[in-house]
């Protein structure tokens, strides 16, 4: 029996193919088209990571960051960004989809226009992950040490049940920030200022 206070709907499920099954990426991508209900992940190892759509308040939440994010790249025009339906592909063969990300201008424009197409052989220079109620926080922390071991430059794990954010940078310790009322992106995203009280 499940228990009414705790939500398993967004708990990942986790299939190991290899060697069973060796997914190439045009594979993979062509499996996430024909599953757009789910987000699909790789990890380094080649597994594969079925993640069921969130909740509805954190689906809000996630909004209204993309909003803030969205805003700001618009006004700027240095940079693109990308929503949670976005799939990247790391240096470390994995495939990721962040709940927000950001990249150079530059850095997309050296992409050609198919890998714009598919997940982009590259890693954003920014990006975001929104804990729901049924994450363990323990593997979204790994998730964002792995963008930053793979060229993210600035990453935040929003951590609503707790009220706390946890920034990574390059090089640096991790640092845990208690109810913050606005989040700085700089020096990545120059003047980028994340009002919270519309993610809390």
């Amino acid at each position: 029996m499940i228990s009414p206070t705790l939500s398993t709907e967004n708990i990942p499920l986790v299939l190991q193919l290899s060697p069973a099954i060796a997914m190439t990426d045009e594979q993979f991508f062509a499996l996430c088209q024909l599953n757009r209900d789910y987000r699909l992940e790789r990890n380094a190892k080649g597994e594969l990571i079925v993640m069921p759509p969130t909740g509805s308040e954190t689906g809000n939440r996630n909004f209204k960051l993309i909003q803030q994010l969205a805003n700001r790249t618009d006004e700027d025009g240095s940079g693109i960004g990308f929503d949670s339906s976005t799939g990247f592909k790391l240096p470390n063969g994995a495939d990721r989809s962040p709940d927000a990300a950001w990249m150079t201008l530059k850095k997309w424009n050296s992409l050609t226009e198919d890998q714009k197409i598919r997940f982009a052989p590259i890693c954003p220079d920014f990006i975001v992950e929104i804990r729901s109620p049924s994450d363990q926080l323990q593997s979204l922390q790994d998730k964002l040490q792995e963008y930053i071991d793979n060229g993210v430059k600035l990453g935040w794990l929003i951590d609503r049940k707790n009220r706390q954010v946890h920034i990574y940078r390059p090089q640096t310790t991790v640092k845990c920030l208690e109810n913050p009322t606005t989040l700085s992106g700089d020096p990545i995203l120059p003047g980028f200022r994340l009002k919270m009280d519309k993610i809390w």
